[in-house]
């Protein structure tokens, strides 16, 4: 039974990121149960600001939105005629998501909401209070704060996905804590799981203990701390371990010059570039464990990949992050940037050998759903009377 019209505004899958790949996923889930128009970013800042540039608008990912969706890829940053043709979508939806993630998007969200002329009651989903860049920027901090405190006043409710986001994000934007509702992030769960042997072998990785960090490498991701904790293991576990980072160096450059002046440079990999849907299986299939050492963090799409191949997961406990892997059976939590209890982390998950863990239910994309028809019918409940 069809209970809803949903909006959903979000970027598409040609700006590949966490972001668009939980639009697509939610767009999916909702589909199953409500009538579903998915408004996505056709082009976002200007292409060059982009620091992955060179792969915007093309085919990254085999992931698919469902055929019932009402695809909408039209939405320009500098073009208010998108804007204006985006909103026509609103007259016969009975809710409006927004999926906010970075304050460059903020002059668009305040067009739209603007343009909602027939007052369509809208929800917005926080993944980030300010992005670490730009809360670096003076500027731009104050920017987000004050467009955000603007686009907030026309919700009437806001979806995170852990309680210290709530409580962060009730404090940031003075938003009253119980018109936040809390939605865990959804399993990455799209990729297939090889076999490890032949994955190792594919990688020259036959014999070793693999530990995986995946994703940007940004200063905030903790990788510099990984590495020093890597060069603290014992030899009995170093000699018989390979650190792998993979993943795009974005401004990190004191990480990438401490693997290059290691002492245990001959069992790190370093691969900093993009890396497709198409080899993300490889790796994580080939890996023994996880480790995210980051130093803050609101939650994390590749813990999510983690857990959906079952893996031991090594994280910093910080943010929702740790709040969001606190059912998951293999994860252990560690201080952030405390480089002796993260190689201790290691040794003791080394020791462990081969382990894999369950998933957990209320992470997977159905439950998920579950909870976001809940909040919606909530609201509209709320709204109508």
């Amino acid at each position: 039974m069809i209970k809803n019209s949903v909006v959903i505004i979000g970027p598409s899958p040609r700006f590949l990121s966490g972001i668009s790949y939980y639009t697509l996923r939610l767009s999916n889930a909702l589909a199953d149960h409500n009538k579903v128009t998915s408004i996505l970013f056709r082009h976002m800042l200007p292409q060059r600001l982009f620091p992955g540039w060179k792969r915007v608008g093309t085919d990254l990912t085999s992931l698919k939105f469902s055929e019932t969706i009402k695809l909408r890829d039209i939405l320009d940053w500098y073009n208010p005629a998108t804007w204006i043709k985006a909103s026509n979508e609103f007259r016969n939806a009975d809710v409006i998501i927004l999926e906010w993630w970075t304050s460059s998007v903020a002059h668009m969200y305040l067009a739209l909401l603007l343009l909602n002329h027939t007052k369509k009651p809208v929800m917005i989903e926080f993944h980030e209070v300010v992005d670490p860049l730009e809360f670096s920027v003076g500027p731009i901090r104050v920017y987000a704060r004050v467009m955000g405190r603007l686009i907030r006043r026309m919700a009437c409710r806001y979806v995170v996905h852990s309680e210290h986001d709530r409580q962060l994000i009730a404090s940031h934007y003075r938003i009253p804590e119980y018109k936040i509702g809390v939605i865990p992030h959804g399993l990455y769960d799209q990729y297939p799981v090889l076999d490890q042997e032949n994955s190792k072998r594919s990688l020259m990785a036959e014999d070793f203990f693999v530990f995986l960090f995946f994703g940007l490498i940004r200063p905030y991701k903790g990788v510099i701390h990984l590495i020093h904790a890597f060069e603290m293991l014992p030899d009995t576990v170093r000699d018989h371990s390979l650190l792998y980072i993979v993943g795009e160096a974005w401004e990190d450059h004191a990480s990438l010059d401490a693997v290059s002046r290691s002492p245990a440079k001959d069992r790190i990999r370093l691969l900093n570039k993009y890396v497709s849907d198409d080899e993300i299986p490889l790796y994580f299939s080939a890996a023994d464990a996880l480790v995210l050492p980051y130093t803050r963090a609101s939650q994390s799409g590749v813990a999510h990949i983690g857990i959906s191949y079952g893996l031991p997961i090594i994280a910093s406990q910080v943010g929702g992050l740790s709040e969001s892997l606190s059912g998951y059976d293999g994860s252990t939590l560690v201080q952030s940037g405390d480089e002796n209890e993260l190689a201790h982390a290691m040794e003791h998950t080394y020791s462990l050998g081969f382990r894999r863990y369950p998933v957990p239910v209320d992470l997977r994309w159905d439950s998920i759903a579950t909870k976001y028809d809940a909040e919606i019918s909530s609201m509209l409940n709320r709204v109508r009377t």
